[in-house]
């Protein structure tokens, strides 16, 4: 079941829609021509392909109360040691500090975080990660794992390390 499912999701990331004439259809009517030299390899083919990645995974983590960002915030005070003033971690997600507020007070709610004064600096507030917090960051991270055996099962080794360093290409590029 997990491997057809795999298959699936493979099939979802990997599928584009191809028009006749100029470059292939990339979306809701856009055309790139630039893939006339690279088939397949357009913009929205690489962020639809990780848009559904990104859904498949979201789908499993919402099982446990989490998201990507939940989790990847729940990552970095784990690797902090379980506490974060709320601008370092900020700035370890890549995001604003009014986004990270937001984020905390929904691991507050979900009773994974709370905030507690920072002993170093009395204006600022640590995030802290409670025993929930840790249950649901080692449920998450198995989640995650076994998400991406499942969408990654139909590629070879050869094919993994080959999407691998395309991705970290890509990525250099990228900025």
């Amino acid at each position: 079941m997990a491997s057809n499912r795999a298959n699936e999701v493979m099939g979802q990331i990997l599928s584009h829609e191809t028009s006749p004439g100029r470059g292939c259809k990339t979306h809701e009517g856009m055309y790139n021509t630039y893939v006339n030299d690279r088939p397949g390899a357009d913009l929205f083919s690489l962020l639809h392909a990780a848009e559904a990645a990104q859904g498949h995974v979201e789908t499993r983590l919402a099982v446990l109360g989490l998201s990507l960002p939940k989790l990847g915030a729940l990552h970095h005070l784990a690797a902090a040691g379980e506490s974060l003033p709320l601008g370092q971690l900020a700035e370890r997600l890549s995001c604003v500090k009014s986004n990270i507020t937001q984020l905390i007070d929904r691991l507050e709610a979900d009773g994974f975080v709370t905030r507690e004064p920072d002993p170093n600096d009395r204006r600022s507030r640590l995030a802290v990660m409670t025993a929930a917090g840790r249950k649901a960051y080692e449920q998450g991270t198995r989640v995650q794992q076994q998400s991406e055996k499942e969408i990654f099962a139909t590629l070879t080794d050869e094919e993994g390390r080959q999407l691998a360093a395309l991705i970290a290409k890509v990525r250099q590029q990228s900025g």
